[in-house]
């Protein structure tokens, strides 16, 4: 059925049509109209002079004629107050059509499309990157000059906030990708609000009588563009509070109102009493943030210099609305994904459960999140980023247990296959995951393998906890089912439904309470993006105006630098003196200020006047403008615009050289020796010793480490040239040049070569020739998080100094056993031999003195019912010897034995127990129940089988009290 408009409407309804139109949209279709036409006549000429053939010509004035005509089209819908509904047309409404269009629709509008920013932000007050703008954080805030004045992205993002929504609403997500337009002190509010609505209403084809307007209550600048510029309605134009409409970077800083765009699925409801918070009828799908204002301080809100616009569509969102689903996991963005899981647990999505489909959802939303976020170089670990990937791939393991997901065949794991679907749709939004795919798909498989046997220690430990429970009479804690929960990957439900089949109640509101507790952090660490992080520094950038040069590449000292800024307890001095600590701006610096690894350069200020200053470390600040000096008055005082000399110490820069540059030589190494899938994650450049990280899947051997060195060294010893050389980014990739993923990189970028060995983006300080670092060892190799190994190293004069250090223990060694040092291998090993005998022996001689004290005790067993008892305290035997005696007891008490034995030593308890299999049948007895009761009264724990357990405790003036209550136990249930 065709769409209202002025073609089908009728005379009266055509009249009062015009009426309404306002004067100012009656002269933007005249303009629009004649525009039209002349781009039509332009066109067309153009096309006639530069066509050869008659035919070809024919063509393509055919072609430009369907053109234009579907611009009058475009002009004659938006005079009525309609739009041409895209669809028709055929367009892309795929997830990469919807991206491709919005992207071009503001590239045909000057925006530089730019491409996405790493999931790891630069940003420090960030863990993950949240929002489109963050990459823009810097020019928002004035520390970085705009590169281009308009910009569109999309941007993968990742949110845990709301981790328990995802799968059972129609639209959360931890990933998703958000595109957006910015605007740099360049256009504002009436251009993105009339672009908006042209993007929605036009190229996606929206009916714009489905389309509704949010508003800050107090814009009525906004509300007057969307009402008279755009033509919006009133009755679809809501005002609402701050806390929906009104954006701010924090408590300080830029802010602004926004307007968002609403999409109604039920218009049938009717426009009274519409509620743009209801999520069965709304779904939000762009939010433009219009940052006009800065708030100081005292809370006081003065307008910005330069006007900025930040925008964001959610492009599952606008997938949802225009592929026509009930929620955002059906659209192509996620679906692909949801049905290779569902296929290998042999289901069809479309006939799953409901408890099914949000299973097979958080597949699909946690899947697409680790594949980006381990593409950007974030490992599973137990802190930080690398816990987030543990989390999402861990509730991606445990979905897919409980819907049977097995393995392909010859896979160990069931998470690679289901990634290589994500990692097939990411090329559009990030070209790296593609580039990526054996890192993660071997990163997944390692993290599965290594959950399932936390998943099977889990297990254990709820059974523990289910027969505790029984034994107090008590339910299960809130605190332990999250423990489960949260660290053993267990679902509620599971627990909860586990616990009822052995008759024990779960503590829900405890298990509610430390989720919120958890949640609550997660939103502290996840929700906001601090952009006032640096104030007062990055005030002093903006009051300055001009940028620090650093001469350090060719100096180590400058006879003349201008003091431009002093700052002291966070705020802007003009002087300082008698032993204050102070950050220090100078016009020109030979200091190199810490970055990529490298240390900052220590050294001394001296004024003209007699003033010193001691620079301990030097930062960049303002979003790199500014070289700060962190420094120490010794002598005098220092001024603001006073001239002085600045000397970096000069051993300390050549030690810190030399670990630089070996540090580029050790990661050429590692991928000779491991292969090329080894990459830096992570470097520190210092005076004494440097530190690489980099991602490898296991522990590296010795007998690699010795070749690594052996290659490093070699290259050393060639005595190669370095060359340190400015180009074009493009010109570098070319070249091969070796980038740090994560790192962003300006249009221009330092290259370091070491021909034939070396080639990487480095902004720090090298030596000119590999003979000058002298020589390199490593110190150690170890891993720090799941699939990062940890490289420590010394070079040049820190060798030596380390095979000093190592001389002297050697010497002290081999003074101490009296044999010359070739010989303290073999005499060490003998030594241990000795030990190893001695102690097998002295534990021989414990158990047999055990066993000694034991016998005594046999006497005093007791026969309790058909079974013969003995609970007993042996002081001073350790619990090796207190099994031994334990077991010899149980042997002379013959059939039906039950022994329990307790020491003390000091504060510790050591306790043990045997039953015998008569003993579990007759009282219905496990000694680990029993005997986990008695340690718990001692202040510890422990457990076991049912016939044997031990276990410890620290208070052993509990010791006679507990084992009376044991014997207790077992005389009431064996006595019947």
């Amino acid at each position: 059925m065709p769409r209202p408009g002025f073609a089908h409407a009728t005379a009266p309804a055509l009249a009062h049509a015009r009426a309404r139109i306002s004067p100012v949209a009656r002269r933007r279709v005249v303009v629009m109209r004649t525009r039209v036409d002349g781009a039509a006549k332009s066109l067309v000429t153009q096309l006639r002079l530069a066509l050869g053939s008659t035919a070809s010509r024919a063509s393509s004035i055919a072609s430009a004629r369907r053109r234009v005509r579907a611009l009058g089209t475009a002009t004659n819908d938006q005079s009525t107050g309609t739009r041409a509904n895209p669809n028709a047309e055929g367009k892309d409404n795929s997830g990469r059509g919807i991206r491709r269009r919005f992207l071009e629709f503001y590239e045909a509008r000057g925006h530089s499309r730019q491409p996405s920013a790493s999931l790891v932000p630069e940003d420090p007050t960030v863990l993950l990157t949240i929002a489109g703008m963050l990459q823009f954080k810097p020019v928002f805030m004035g520390q970085r000059e705009r590169e281009m004045p308009r910009a569109t992205t999309t941007q993968k993002c990742v949110r845990t906030n709301d981790i328990e929504n995802v799968g059972v609403t129609a639209r959360h997500h931890t990933f998703f990708e958000m595109l957006g337009n910015f605007s740099f002190g360049d256009y504002f509010k009436r251009e993105a609000c009339e672009w908006a609505w042209e993007l929605a209403t036009n190229e996606f084809g929206l009916n714009p009588e489905r389309v509704w307007v949010s508003v800050f209550r107090e814009d009525d600048e906004a509300f007057a563009i969307w009402r008279d510029v755009v033509g919006v309605p009133e009755s679809r134009i809501k005002r609402m509070d701050e806390k929906d409409n009104f954006w701010a970077a924090g408590p300080t800083g830029p802010c602004g109102p926004c307007s968002e765009l609403y999409y109604d699925f039920h218009p049938e409801r009717g426009l009274d009493g519409a509620d743009l918070d209801d999520d069965s009828r709304f779904i939000e799908f762009y939010n433009l943030v219009f940052m006009e204002l800065n708030r100081d301080a005292d809370g006081g809100i003065k307008p910005l210099k330069n006007k900025n616009i930040d925008t964001g569509m959610g492009l599952e969102r606008m997938a949802q609305i225009l592929q026509g689903v009930s929620n955002n996991y059906e659209t192509d963005l996620i679906r692909p994904i949801i049905d290779k899981a569902a296929s290998m647990a042999g289901l069809d999505y479309a006939s799953c459960s409901a408890t099914q489909k949000q299973q097979l959802k958080v597949i699909g939303d946690h899947t697409r999140a680790v594949t980006y976020m381990i593409s950007d170089g974030v490992f599973a670990s137990n802190i930080g980023r690398g816990y987030i990937v543990r989390r999402l791939l861990r509730r991606v393991v445990r979905n897919g247990r409980l819907l049977g997901i097995k393995p392909a065949d010859g896979q160990s794991a069931f998470t690679p296959s289901i990634a290589e679907v994500a990692i097939s749709m990411s090329e559009e939004c990030d070209p790296q995951v593609v580039k990526n795919t054996a890192r993660i798909l071997a990163e997944l498989e390692r993290e599965e393998l290594s959950f399932q046997k936390t998943l099977g220690r889990g297990e254990e430990m709820l059974a523990e906890l289910i027969e505790k429970a029984k034994d107090s009479k008590s339910g299960l804690s809130g605190k332990d089912a999250f423990t489960l929960y949260d660290t053993y990957g267990f679902p509620l439900d599971i627990t909860t439904d586990v616990a009822s089949e052995a008759g024990i109640a779960v503590d829900l509101e405890g298990f509610e309470k430390a989720m919120a507790e958890q949640r609550s952090m997660s939103q502290a660490a996840h929700q906001t993006v601090d952009v006032t992080a640096g104030n007062a520094l990055a005030q002093v950038a903006d009051e300055l105006g001009a940028m620090s040069e650093f001469i350090g590449y060719d100096n180590i000292s400058s006879d003349v630098s201008n003091v431009l800024a002093i700052v002291s307890g966070g705020e802007s001095v003009e002087e300082a003196s008698g032993g204050a600590r102070v950050d220090v701006v100078l016009d020109v610096t030979p200091f190199y200020a810490e970055s990529g690894g490298q240390v900052g350069d220590n050294g001394f200020l001296h004024s003209a006047d007699g003033a010193v200053l001691k620079v301990t470390d030097v930062q960049k600040a303002g979003g790199g403008r500014i070289i700060v000096h962190s420094a120490t008055v010794v002598k005098g005082s220092i001024k603001k615009g006073s001239q002085v000399s600045a000397n970096v110490d000069e051993n300390a820069r050549r030690r810190a050289r030399n670990n630089h540059t070996a540090t580029h030589l050790l990661q050429s190494a590692l991928k000779k020796v491991l292969g090329d899938d080894v990459s830096q994650a992570g470097s520190l450049c210092g005076f004494d010793r440097l530190r690489f990280d980099f991602n490898c899947p296991k522990a590296v051997t010795e007998a690699q480490l010795l070749e690594v060195e052996t290659l490093v060294n070699g290259w050393i010893s060639q005595s190669a040239d370095l060359t340190a050389e400015e180009m074009p980014i493009a010109a570098a990739k070319e070249k091969g040049a070796t980038m740090m993923f994560g790192e962003k990189y300006g249009d221009v970028v330092r290259v370091v070569d070491v021909p034939g060995i070396s080639m990487e983006l480095c902004g720090g300080t090298h030596v000119s020739n590999t003979a000058e670092i002298g020589g390199f060892k490593i110190i150690s190799e170890a891993g720090i998080a799941s699939g990062i190994r940890r490289i420590e190293a010394v070079a040049g004069a820190g060798v030596v100094e380390l095979l000093q250090q190592r001389d002297a223990v050697v010497k002290q060694l081999a003074s101490t056993l009296r044999v010359p040092p070739e010989e303290i291998a073999s005499r060490v090993s003998g030594m241990q031999k000795d030990l190893v005998a001695a102690q097998k022996l002295a534990e021989s001689l414990r158990g047999e003195l055990a066993v000694a004290k034991a016998n005594a005790l046999v006497s005093e067993a007791r026969a309790v019912g058909e079974s013969k008892v003995l609970v007993a305290r042996l002081d001073g035997v350790d619990p090796g010897a207190l099994k031994v005696a334990a077991e010899n007891l149980a042997t002379q008490l013959g059939d039906g034995a039950a022994v329990i034995l307790g020491s003390a030593n000091g504060d510790n308890v050591g306790l043990v127990a045997l039953f015998d299999t008569k003993v579990q049948k007759d009282g219905d007895l496990k000694a680990g129940q029993v005997l986990g009761a008695a340690a718990k009264r001692c202040g510890g724990g422990g457990g076991g089988k049912p016939g044997f357990a031990q276990a410890g405790g620290r208070d052993a003036t509990q010791l006679d009290a507990a084992l009376d209550e044991a014997l207790q136990t077992l005389t009431t249930a064996l006595d019947k």
